[in-house]
């Protein structure tokens, strides 16, 4: 149409080879943009405005947009700070000194988020419990991904019970394929995440984890927690390794583990979530160390496995 021989729009839809209907989309368009203008000596007909006037046109638009741009954006920064100023005063006081209350686990799977997006070196993990849940482990996947593909060192310790469960162990290994390192242990203390050696989070209450957690930057509690993870996994067997059967005469660390707990004075309910295991496994596994002690009760269970020096 620069050309001045535009002709109609049956003639427009030739010369570039597509269809009228095309070309009327296009005429629609570029009279929105301001590059067609209706002509002054064809009634009903459109002229083409010159180069330098048309591209002179776009610019302008494009510094409007721009410049409408900014103006949203800074009026949404500035309903945000409002809206954070508002929640500030509605917000209960959770917080205090280095330490904060995290009430609910939505609030503690926001914190995680902010806190796995501000890894940089480390983050340490204690998973008690056995086997974990499917919407636990979906809700860690994008958050751990994040991190390892930033080269962060991760470290993780689980029960050794979750070795039978299939959806847990395929986890580890997906874990420890992009470089993180997982170990398990018979009996871990309680939940626990330290991140970049400096911030921790672990359970209001370890047998219920929905009244919340306390998210620390304390440097003496950090430091403590630090210290028993270290101690935790120093104990702990890497997920590859598999754990030696017991000899003939004794026992496995597991079951060693279970007469201790039992022997303390723990419940066999109180022992199987200590050990993240059924209660049916606990009960089974004493029947069967009460069978290889020739002891009718496990009061002498005890005295026999102390003899032998299991205990």
């Amino acid at each position: 149409m620069l050309d001045g021989t535009s002709g109609g729009v049956a003639e427009l839809a030739i010369r570039v080879g597509t269809t009228e209907s095309e070309v009327r989309e296009a005429l629609d368009r570029l009279v929105e943009l301001g590059l067609l203008t209706p002509s002054r000596e064809v009634a009903g007909g459109l002229r083409a405005v010159s180069l330098e006037a048309g591209l002179a046109n776009l610019l302008r638009r494009q510094e409007e947009e721009i410049a409408r741009r900014h103006h949203a954006l800074a009026v949404g920064k500035a309903a945000a700070a409002r809206a954070l100023a508002e929640y500030a005063t509605l917000r209960p006081d959770t917080e205090q000194d280095s330490n904060e209350r995290l009430v609910g686990l939505d609030a503690i799977q926001a914190r995680l988020e902010v806190l796995t997006q501000g890894l940089r070196e480390e983050c340490l993990s204690i998973i008690p419990g056995g086997a974990q849940s499917e919407a636990s482990l979906e809700a860690s996947r994008p958050l751990d991904e994040q991190a390892l593909n930033r080269q962060v060192r991760m470290r993780a310790i689980y029960q050794d019970s979750v070795r039978n469960d299939p959806a847990t162990v395929a986890y580890a290994q997906w874990t420890t394929e992009r470089g993180g390192e997982v170990r398990t242990s018979s009996v871990l203390p309680a939940r626990l995440l330290v991140f970049d050696r400096s911030t921790a989070i672990v359970p209001i209450d370890p047998d219920n984890s929905r009244l919340g957690a306390v998210c620390t930057t304390s440097p003496g509690i950090v430091a403590a927690l630090i210290a028993l993870f270290e101690q935790t996994w120093e104990a702990a067997v890497p997920l590859g390794t598999t754990r030696g059967q017991a000899p003939e005469d004794g026992i496995s660390p597991g079951e060693q583990e279970l007469l201790r707990l039992l022997a303390s004075g723990m419940t066999d309910e109180a022992a199987s979530k200590r050990l993240g295991v059924s209660m049916r496994t606990v009960r089974r596994q004493m029947a069967t160390l009460m069978e290889r002690l020739q002891a009718t009760s496990r009061f002498e269970a005890g005295l026999k496995a102390a003899w032998r020096g299991w205990l």
